[in-house]
Formats: structure tokens, sequence, C-alpha cells
């Protein structure tokens, strides 16, 4: 009976440890986007929960993690441009960078909250997002890659680990 006990209570205390880190939105140079978004790594992918006001009411706004952990210039072109791993790798490709996520959407009150998973983002090895920065850009992903690379930088956080 004993054993038994430490057989149920040794699942708990080997839970698996979730990975996690935090990024702080601030605004760039005549703007107001601001918020916080969390990454934690599950089993299913990383799951990236967010926060952010001060967006103009019902509209879509790129979401995308770039290369660099530095948001000291007012337009955050610091920033650098998005993540990509096969740029990281020496290689090129026409599909998406795997720091481009799907849009968000401000509600009506320019508000914008909720949670996605992402599967090809990691908080470690070479995917890792890990000091890289988080930007909010004024246009989504409906424009085009040359649109989106001169679009307007909203809000940008360093993404830093818990």
């Amino acid at each position: 009976m004993l054993s038994s006990g430490c057989i149920s209570g040794c699942t708990t205390l080997f839970k698996p440890y979730e990975k996690r880190a935090r990024a702080v939105l601030l605004p760039t140079a005549g703007n107001t986007a601001r918020g916080t978004v969390a990454f934690v790594e599950r089993a299913d992918g990383m799951q990236v929960s967010y926060s952010i006001q001060g967006l103009a009411a019902n509209r879509l706004y790129g979401f995308q993690i770039h290369e660099y952990g530095n948001c000291s210039v007012r337009d955050a072109r610091s920033a650098g441009d998005v993540f990509a791993l096969v740029k990281r790798l020496g290689k090129s490709t026409t599909d998406d960078p795997e720091g481009r996520m799907p849009d968000i959407r401000a509600d009506a009150n320019g508000v914008a909250t909720g949670f996605i998973v992402v599967s090809d983002l990691a908080l470690d090895g070479i995917r890792s997002v890990e000091n890289r920065s988080i930007v909010i850009l004024r246009l989504n992903n409906e424009a085009s890659t040359v649109a989106r690379r001169s679009a307007p930088r909203l809000a940008c956080g360093v993404i830093r680990p818990q």
C-alpha cells in the first residue's frame, strides 16, 4: 500500500518543467500600443498569450518575433527583420519565416487579448525566441512582404526568460 502511494505521488513530483519567458511591449515614438506577451513551452508547441492596449479599434495587426532583442531605437528598427530560421542557417526560401505569427485583432476598445500555439518556435535551441524581440506592426499578414518590412512598428518588447 505504501508503494502504490509513492507511485501516484511520484508523477506529481516529476511533472514536466514548463519553460517560460515574457516581454513587456512599450510604444514606439508617436504610438500608444503597450502590453505584455507571455511564452510557455508545452508538449504541443509554444503558447503565446498576449494582452495589448492602445490599438485602433477593430483592426488586424501584425504580430512578429524579430531577430534582435533590441528595442532601443524610437521606431524599433533596432529589432532587425522578422526571425527566420532559414536565414540563420544561410539558406533561402519563399516560405513565411518562423517569426511571423498569426495576426491579432483589436476589439472595439482597442484591446487585443488572447493566445496562440505555435509549433515552429521554442524557448531554447536553434528555434529559440529568448532574447529576441516581439513587434506589433500596423500592417497585417495580408500585406506583401515588402510592405510589412517597411510598415510602422507600433510597439516592441524584448523576450526575457522567467
